[in-house]
Order: C-alpha cells, then structure tokens, then sequence
C-alpha cells in the first residue's frame, strides 16, 4: 500500500508542468501553442530562449531526481539494493508519466527526456553525468537538442552494460529500453533531421558569427 502511494506521488511530482507555468506567469502565453506544440525544455529552448530552457530541462530533471529519492522513505529498501532499484525504477518512469500526461496541464506534457535523466541521475549518477556529457557535447557541436537528446539516451546502456557493467538485471534491461523510447518518441524529429528542417535551438549564436566573420574575411 506504501508503495502504490509513493508511485502517485511520484506521478504527481512528475506532473509539474514547469514550461507551462513559467509560459504563462512570465510571457501570459501557452508554450504548447507554439514551435513543436510540447511542454517541455526542448520547445522552451525553442520559443523562449536559453535562459528559460535551461531552467526548466533543470526543472524536469528535478522531477525524476526527487522521484527516484521516495524509495528512501520506506525502511525496508534502504538494506535491499535490487529491490530499492526496482521501486526506484518504477518511481521514475511514474514520474516520466506524470511529466508526458500532467494531470495539473490538462494531460498534455512533453517528451520525458530530461525527466529521464533525472531519474538516471537518481539511481546512477556517473551513468548520468556520462549522458550528460555526450548531450552537451553533441549539442554544442549541433544546437539540435532532439539529436542531443537521442545520443544521450542511446549512450546510457552503453555505460550500464559495458563501461560499468551494473549487474543489476532489471537496471539493464531499463537502461535499453530507455534508449529505445527515446528513439520511438522522437521519431518525427529524425525526420525532421533527415529533412534538414529541424529547429537549432538559439545557442552559441556568437560562434556562427565569428565563423561567419571569417568567411567573409576570406572572401
């Protein structure tokens, strides 16, 4: 009964819509009725600017962090480590749920990646700083947070199962699953990429003018 209760919570943690309300209260506008249409830190990126983007993909992060740390508050899985990752696992992806359909937004959330990330981060914080870093080098080397995103998520069973080897079983077949998700739900991004029409999120624009400085230079 605990557990069912903790899982809820966990969904409503996750429901927080923090693009919606910071949309609303700073810019009196709706961020799903713009760019991509989703309420999450990409379209934030997008719309709003790096400032609002990154405090909320921290936001969403947040979500999957403070998720995953309710297993704590039950004695039992404190000494069981493959039940503790277990429920921790479902506190998680509970609040992955929450953030894709918030109850507090009308069911209408984004994409969970940087939920998923805070739920990685929760469980396995070198895993997670490694995702981390192919997400900001890959998105310093684009400015496509999708393409940063999908990357990211396709390294973690890479670190699970090969560079640290976690035998946890359940932990593994999670860490290829997240990936294929990821994957799944940004498919119209890859096309959109394959296309060449995906949206660059407004970053390191004073690299672009500096390249552009030096084109004309050489002009």
């Amino acid at each position: 009964m605990k557990e069912v209760l903790i899982i809820i919570l966990a969904y409503l943690i996750g429901s927080i819509p923090t693009s919606v309300w910071v949309s609303r209260y700073f810019f009196e506008v709706d961020i799903r009725d713009y760019g991509s249409g989703n309420a999450g830190a990409t379209n934030t990126f997008r719309v709003l600017g790096k400032r609002w983007g990154t405090f909320v993909m921290l936001c969403d992060m947040l979500k999957g962090l403070l998720a995953v740390k309710l297993a704590w508050m039950l004695p039992f899985y404190v000494d069981h480590d493959f039940a503790r990752t277990t429920l921790q696992i479902g506190l998680g992806l509970s609040a992955v749920v929450g953030h894709i359909f918030p109850i507090w937004a009308d069911f209408r959330g984004g994409k969970g990646v940087a939920t998923l990330f805070g739920l990685v981060l929760g469980i396995s914080p070198w895993s997670a700083l490694g995702c981390i870093g192919v997400f900001l080098l890959v998105l310093y080397v684009t400015r496509f947070v999708s393409l940063s995103s999908i990357l990211a998520s396709a390294a973690f069973p890479i670190f699970i199962l090969v560079i640290f080897n976690v035998d946890n079983e359940a932990y593994r077949v999670f860490a290829v699953a997240v990936a294929l998700l990821v994957i799944l739900t940004h498919q119209k991004n890859i096309g959109r990429l394959i296309r060449g029409s995906e949206s660059k999120v407004p970053i390191l624009k004073y690299r672009d003018r500096r390249k552009e400085r030096r084109m004309a230079e050489k002009d």
